[in-house]
């Protein structure tokens, strides 16, 4: 096997390994929240986006209605439809091809992916680590929610406030660039000014589509 393709998938199993391990803290937090084992493993199947879990649960936690903390998640899980426009070339054709594909693009298989010097490499990177994180952070997500049905009250444990410091641990790294940190600045400014004023969960929402209308009127402006 080339070195490009063996490098691409050492670099995708500890992606995935790495990642996978944070399906423990959100399946414990998702119980924590008030869901059960099964809510829990339903949203790590078909939802499949860590930031837009966590922060659902999040919200779900401080009261949110469920509306709105369905359409945060939502809004947040935008991003993977746009990883699409790039990560298409290497996923072939197929309706079920892409139809699987579409549940794997996420973050880290778009990133691995795109780092690969050469198509083949790209290829193996989505696939490897798309496979590979989607296994075990479902399996991780049913480990954590077992753990946390059995402890009862996770409260006294303090995992009922851990949602959004997981939240923030996703996030931080991410934050190593001038347009994030503007977004993210954005979005604090807009829920502090919407949290006295709108009813628990808004606040995010509000965040979100002012996020998204930034990455819009950035899109036109370049053109």
């Amino acid at each position: 096997m080339p070195a490009d393709r063996r490098a691409a998938i050492s670099m995708s199993l500890g992606v995935a390994a790495a990642v996978a391990l944070y399906g423990i803290s959100f399946g414990a937090l998702a119980v924590a929240s008030g869901l059960d084992v099964w809510q829990a493993q339903v949203l790590s199947l078909f939802m499949f986006s860590g930031g837009s879990q966590f922060a659902l649960i999040g919200l779900i936690a401080a009261g949110a209605p469920g509306i709105t903390s369905v359409l945060v998640a939502g809004l947040l899980g935008v991003r993977n439809g746009l990883y699409s426009l790039r990560t298409a070339p290497l996923v072939g054709k197929g309706f079920f091809r892409r139809l699987i594909a579409g549940q794997l693009t996420i973050d880290e298989s778009t990133a691995v992916a795109l780092a690969q010097p050469t198509p083949a490499s790209s290829r193996i990177g989505f696939w490897v680590t798309g496979i590979g994180i989607y296994i075990g952070w479902n399996a991780m997500t049913f480990l954590g929610a077992i753990l946390g049905d059995a402890l009862g009250d996770v409260s006294a444990f303090g995992l009922d406030a851990a949602a959004a410091a997981a939240f923030v641990g996703l996030l931080w790294p991410r934050l190593t660039a001038r347009e994030p940190v503007v977004v993210a600045v954005i979005a604090a400014v807009v829920t502090a000014v919407a949290i006295p004023f709108a009813p628990t969960g808004v606040p995010v929402l509000l965040a979100a589509l002012a996020a998204f209308a930034f990455a819009v009127v950035k899109e036109r402006t370049a053109k």
